[in-house]
């Protein structure tokens, strides 16, 4: 009877080893859910991302509004019946005082 006990409790043991030191153990559990809690985040922020360029890509290919607004904030263009003003910081530029 003390062979079967001794038997049993290497058994218990061996099992009880696989189960928290093995392949699949509970903080590689942990840690592969927290990676993929992390990826999930950044999935969202590029899908996000894309979803305005896509957007940005529509617009470009069929409206001039936003070609011209484009030029205007990228390229300093203004329209033909506009004025431009430039506007000097004089705390940034002090020399323009």
């Amino acid at each position: 009877m003390k062979w079967l006990t001794a038997l049993l409790l290497a058994l218990l043991v061996a099992l009880q080893y696989k189960l928290w030191f093995g392949e699949g153990n509970p903080p590689e559990v942990w840690q592969l859910r927290e990676t993929l809690e992390a990826q999930q985040v950044e999935n969202r922020q590029l899908r996000s991302r894309n979803e305005a360029l896509e957007a940005e890509v529509i617009d470009l290919k069929t409206g001039l509004d936003a070609i011209e607004e484009r030029a205007r904030r990228e390229l300093g263009m203004i329209g033909e019946d506009e004025i431009f003003f430039q506007v000097v910081d004089r705390h940034r530029f002090p020399e323009y005082r």
